[in-house]
């Protein structure tokens, strides 16, 4: 059995996790660095799911492990865009 954790926006994350989770995590850290909000309170929630790990971001952000493809998917929470104008 494997207990997932919680760590702070920034800081290293938990060992064990597969590279290219690591590098899907140092990506949206670098993407968010660029943006002006405060992000100083956010924190990464590891879980285990079947095994693999599942990594959620306060702001919704999901990362997901794919170990047959090694690969990390990243699915990052909708913006909604006010439209002044109503086309349909």
């Amino acid at each position: 059995m494997q207990l997932g954790t919680r760590w702070p926006l920034g800081a290293d994350p938990p060992s064990g996790l597969p590279e290219v989770v690591v590098i899907a995590l140092q990506a949206v850290e670098g993407d968010l660095a660029a943006l002006p909000d405060d992000t100083s309170a956010w924190r990464w929630t590891l879980t285990w799911l079947e095994g693999n790990p599942v990594i959620e971001l306060d702001d919704g952000t999901v990362i997901r492990f794919d170990p047959k493809e090694d690969s990390a998917t990243i699915t990052q929470p909708a913006i909604v865009v006010e439209d002044d104008e109503d086309w349909i």
